[in-house]
């Protein structure tokens, strides 16, 4: 008893001196420091749109009550700071480096910028930094190697540029370095391979240069390593097989050759690689079967060779197969079908041949499935029905025959475009009710009625091609009240009868082209409200006069107008051009070209409509149409009167055939204001006058036409115009003077005035002008592809097309999927 009547108030001493302890290190200087360093915080936020250091850190509370601040459990000094996602802007002042027990530092997805204070290196306690999604500037701090104790640095998707400096590889307990999205350059430090700890390396997105970094393979615990996006060059070391650890490997879009290195497959625990966009050549060696890990394979955008081999049946987990645009050969392996897992599959773009098996019932999983530009031959497979997930199938550009086989009801857009398919389309196709992109049968032997209930699927569906069959009959009527097309293409058909009223349901429509059909119709005015970008109706029996319509006239948004080869007459309807405000305005500049029809989804980003387009008697079919593709066809019609005057205003229109109509009078000088032009027809007329010395201001002009007409006097001469032949002006017999044999009389007397440009000027322009349309003509060449129909080519045309590679209708470009954190 009386040893417990003495520890009583021993306990009692002891509870008062802890107390007194924790109130004396509240109060304690440090704590101080630590408050006035997070006010200098607060004071450089110049923003915070949430308010919650405005209303949270103030003096009246304990800093480490204060949002974001965490302390320690024995000391009451702040041993963490997070400020995530709290949409801050400011910059970080040098104060922060005050926090001498910080051991995290959490701001990123804010707003911050500037660059990093140099007082930051005294955290020497820092194990975890992360400034991720900021807006920082200036180069990595060589001073990180002030922190010691650090595990994880996250400098991801800021502004940071120079070099990666080496003074990180002295961080040796670093575990995850992440730097992706910003502007490093030069080379991938050698000191990197002192990082013997290091899990996660991530440098993609940056400009990050020279062979592949031998010194990375001595980090031998790498788990997750991407380099995508750079422009590291050379091949796929041999000494990849060093990193057994790796599970997820990121080296696509890069400049990386030679063949895909065999020890890379003694990394068995991979379960993503990514060597897409490079320049691999060879074959897939046989030992990708031993990666049986695997979940997403991208091999695309290679020069790989060769067959599929037969050991890709081992990839049992394999979702994400992506072997596209190579030179792969031979027939699709029926052990592909046994990767049960399969979801996304794309073998197009390559030389397959031979038929798709019926076994593709196998991959159950399957929502993309991608066999486009191939030589595949057959029949498509009846068992493709029973696929109860495939959302997106693409069979275009191939040789398949047989009929169109019933569909998965899953579908969400279908291609089988250019192929030899034969047969009706079922009206089961109205079925498919998920379908809500795209349904393209265009350039088969499809024949019969095209199904009255298709336009039941308009309230879904936004793209329909069936260009180039063989249907005939009426086009059907009943398009759905909350029509959501907005490209709808019939051309080189036999459909008879008009154009259906329901049409002007579709509010979103911006292509449509019933060129050369059997149709016999009044021009459509009554589409004058809709967004129409392109109106092709070449080719038919459309007629009567466009002035004499009541009330206003529209189609503001117009950039492509085709009703050549048509009945219309009268004059050429001076209120409806008034109204192509889209030909008046927009990008002139040749190198700024976006395409007309986008489509985005989760894994198909762009859809390409094509377009079939007559200029000087040739049909041609432009498979991409770009925004800065402005073109006026009135041709083989019987408009007469007068050239309206208000065509020069047009100043984007790049195409301008008035060709083979009644017109009269003389050609308007103000077209010499079309900057843009490329192309000018008026041949086959009843022009009179001399021609316009303003032509001489087309400097893009590659095609001008103005043959059989009844035009006098001298040719203006300079800049393009001194390109042109004989056959530009042939028919005129009052024309005189280069390039023709004849000489003009009084040439002194009919000799055209100079323009306005004083002469050494304008001759400084023309050069740099001429330049400047060898250089958009290069842009605009890489961006179109064509089908040619008829023998001859035009000069003009060919030479910008032909400078790229063929493109083709429809291309569903596949984005990259998977996590890489």
């Amino acid at each position: 008893m009386g040893n417990i009547g003495f520890l009583l108030p021993l306990k009692v001493f002891v509870v008062v001196v802890c107390n007194f302890v924790t109130t004396l290190s509240a109060e304690s200087p440090s704590t101080t420091t630590d408050q006035l360093a997070l006010l200098a915080l607060k004071a450089h936020v110049t923003n915070d749109p949430q308010n919650l250091l405005a209303t949270n850190w103030t003096s009246a509370t304990s800093v480490c009550n204060w949002i974001g601040v965490t302390c320690g459990s024995h000391r009451q000094t702040v041993t963490a700071l997070d400020l995530s996602h709290m949409g801050l802007i400011g910059t970080i002042p040098p104060h922060l480096g005050n926090l001498s027990f910080l051991s995290k530092l959490d701001i990123p997805h804010n707003h911050f910028h500037g660059s990093l204070p140099m007082e930051l290196a005294n955290l020497s306690r820092l194990k975890y930094i992360n400034f991720a999604g900021n807006n920082f500037t200036g180069e990595i701090p060589s001073w990180f190697d002030s922190f010691i104790q650090l595990q994880s640095l996250f400098l991801y998707h800021n502004n940071f540029s120079g070099i990666i400096p080496s003074s990180l590889g002295s961080l040796s307990n670093l575990e995850k370095l992440i730097l992706y999205d910003n502007d490093l350059k030069g080379q991938i430090p050698i000191a990197f391979g002192n990082l013997s700890n290091l899990k996660r390396l991530y440098l993609d997105n940056n400009q990050l240069s020279g062979q592949f970094p031998m010194a990375l393979f001595k980090c031998k615990e790498l788990e997750f390593l991407s380099l995508t996006h750079n422009v590291l060059e050379g091949s796929v070391p041999q000494e990849i097989g060093n990193l057994t650890r790796l599970r997820n490997l990121y080296l696509d879009g890069n400049n990386l050759t030679g063949q895909i290195p065999l020890a890379l497959f003694e990394c068995r625990e991979l379960e993503i690689l990514l060597l897409s966009n490079n320049a691999l050549e060879g074959s897939i060696p046989q030992e990708i079967g031993n990666l049986t890990r695997l979940r997403l394979l991208y091999l695309d955008h290679n020069n790989l060779t060769g067959i599929v081999p037969q050991e890709i049946a081992n990839l049992t987990r394999l979702s994400y197969l992506y072997l596209f645009e190579n030179i792969l050969t031979g027939q699709l392996p029926l052990s592909l079908f046994k990767c049960q897992q399969l979801g996304y599959l794309s073998l197009s773009h390559n030389a397959l041949e031979g038929s798709v098996p019926q076994e593709i019932e196998n991959l159950t999983k399957l929502s993309y499935l991608y066999l486009y530009e191939n030589n595949l031959t057959g029949e498509i497979p009846s068992t493709i029905a029973s696929l109860p997930f495939l959302e997106y199938l693409d069979l275009s550009f191939n040789n398949l025959t047989g009929q169109l086989p019933a569909l998965p009801l899953s579908l969400r857009g279908v291609t089988v475009a250019h192929n030899n398919l034969i047969g009706e389309i079922s009206s089961s196709v109205c079925n498919m009710s998920s379908l809500q992109y795209y349904l393209t049968l265009a350039k088969n032997n499809f024949h019969g009625i095209i199904p009255q209930c298709l336009g039941n699927l308009s309230n879904s569906v936004k793209f329909v091609d069936l260009n180039m069959n063989k249907f005939h009959g009426k086009i059907p009527g009943d398009f759905h009240k909350t029509c959501l097309l907005r490209s709808f293409s019939i051309n080189h058909n036999q459909l008879e009868g008009s154009l259906p009223r329901s049409l002007v349901n579709c509010s979103e429509l911006e292509l449509l082209d019933a060129g050369n059909n059997n149709l016999n119709d009044p021009f459509p005015n009554w589409l004058r409200n809709l967004d129409l970008k392109v109106l092709v109706l070449r080719g038919n029996g459309f007629y009567g006069q466009l002035d004499d319509f009541e009330g206003r006239f529209s189609f503001s948004n117009l950039r492509i107008i085709d009703l050549s080869h048509n009945d219309f007459n009268g004059h050429l309807p001076t209120k409806f051009l008034e109204n192509l405000h889209g030909m008046r305005s927009g990008s002139e500049n040749k190198g700024d070209l976006e395409y007309m029809m986008y489509i985005g989804t989760d894994q198909v980003e762009y859809f390409y409509e094509s377009l079939v387009i007559t200029t000087k008697g040739l049909e041609m079919r432009f498979e991409r149409i770009l925004t800065a593709l402005t073109i006026i066809d009135f041709s083989n019609n019987r408009f007469n009167g007068h050239i309206p005057v208000m065509l020069g205003e047009l100043h984007t229109l790049i195409a301008l055939n008035l060709s083979h109509n009644s017109l009269m009078g003389p050609i308007p000088s103000l077209l010499g204001n079309l900057s843009a032009l490329e192309s000018l027809d008026l041949s086959s007329n009843k022009l009179e006058g001399k021609i316009p010395v303003e032509l001489v201001n087309l400097i893009f002009l590659e095609v001008l036409n103005l043959s059989w007409n009844n035009l006098t006097g001298l040719i203006p001469q300079g800049k393009q115009l001194d390109t042109f032949t004989n056959d530009s002006y042939i028919g005129n017999l009052g024309l005189c003077g280069l390039p023709l044999s004849k000489e003009c009389s009084n040439q002194r007397n009919l000799e055209p005035q100079p323009t306005k440009f004083d002469e050494d000027g304008d001759a400084v322009n023309w050069k740099f002008s001429i330049l400047m349309g060898y250089g958009c003509g290069l842009v605009c060449g890489l961006s179109m592809g064509y089908i040619v129909f008829a023998t001859g080519k035009p000069w003009w045309l060919v030479r910008i097309i032909e400078r790229g590679q063929q493109k083709y209708v429809i291309r569903g470009k596949i984005r990259r999927s998977g996590g890489r954190k």
